[in-house]
């Protein structure tokens, strides 16, 4: 293995052991990992040039339980901000942002266009105690095409429910993190349906996303939705709704689960 990853990281070997060894270290579920999978899902991260702090939240190393072998596996996922910082990486955006949208704000939505008017509480403390009604994404591009897509809760929750079997039983990250998985949700989907330029490396994180890699060739084994075989599927696959409806019996994610994300990565000039 010190060799595989010489011959994978150069110089940059000593950093990963570092920063993985650190991660593993705090988070005794990622002990029990099996080792390979956990080695490959940071790898993959580190590929992406995504730093794999969980205060950060731009990419995760996920425990799950395979209870048809009876192991422990880490899974890769990338954060809302990591979708962020692989857009902002191209060089075409001028900024991308997404937010939660409180009770009172949204004051219409245009049926042809399905854009929304918003209406923001400018007082910070009255606005967190309003209810949180849905998600607004949006994202400029340097010559001057722009993008929103507003999500309601309910379509959210929704779409939680239909694509993620552990939501559908009420556990894993929608149930935990559903904040984070909504402003994903709209990211990904957005950019995508938005005639977003994808690059290579956001390919890459859409195809390797919430897999379990297993090998030194990068076969995945995808936990609770059905992914694209190829990078060059990824387009499909968010046409697709970013998911399946087949039912994943025999593998549980483990309780622990990322932190949130905190505020996202603003690429404003």
């Amino acid at each position: 293995m010190q060799a595989y990853l010489q011959n994978v990281l150069g110089e940059k070997k000593a950093e990963f052991v570092n920063n993985i060894t650190a991660l593993v270290s705090n988070n005794a579920q990622l002990q029990e990992c099996e080792p390979k999978t956990l080695l490959f899902a940071a790898l993959k991260a580190t590929a992406l040039d995504l730093p794999l702090d969980p205060n950060l939240g731009f990419a995760h190393v996920i425990p799950f339980k395979n209870n048809k072998i009876g192991i422990t596996e880490a899974q890769f996922q990338i954060g809302y901000k990591g979708i962020a910082q692989l857009s902002i990486r191209s060089g075409q955006f001028k900024t991308i942002n997404v937010t939660d949208v409180r009770d009172g704000e949204l004051k219409g939505r245009d049926r042809r266009t399905g854009y929304v008017t918003i209406e923001w509480i400018e007082d910070e403390k009255k606005r967190n105690d309003a209810k949180v009604i849905g998600y607004l994404g949006y994202f400029k591009l340097l010559n001057g095409y722009e993008k929103e897509s507003y999500w309601s809760l309910e379509e959210l929750d929704k779409h939680g429910v239909q694509y993620s079997q552990t939501y559908k039983k009420g556990y894993g990250v929608w149930k935990d993190n559903f904040d984070a998985m909504a402003k994903k949700t709209v990211l990904k989907l957005m950019l995508n349906k938005g005639d977003a330029p994808m690059s290579v490396q956001m390919q890459q994180a859409i195809k390797y996303d919430q897999s379990v890699i297993i090998d030194e060739q990068g076969t995945a084994r995808y936990i609770d939705n059905q992914k694209p075989d190829s990078a060059d599927q990824a387009s499909q696959f968010l046409d697709n709704e970013a998911g399946s409806k087949k039912e994943v019996k025999d593998i549980e994610p483990d309780p622990a689960e990322p932190q949130d994300c905190g505020n996202l990565f603003d690429g404003k000039e």
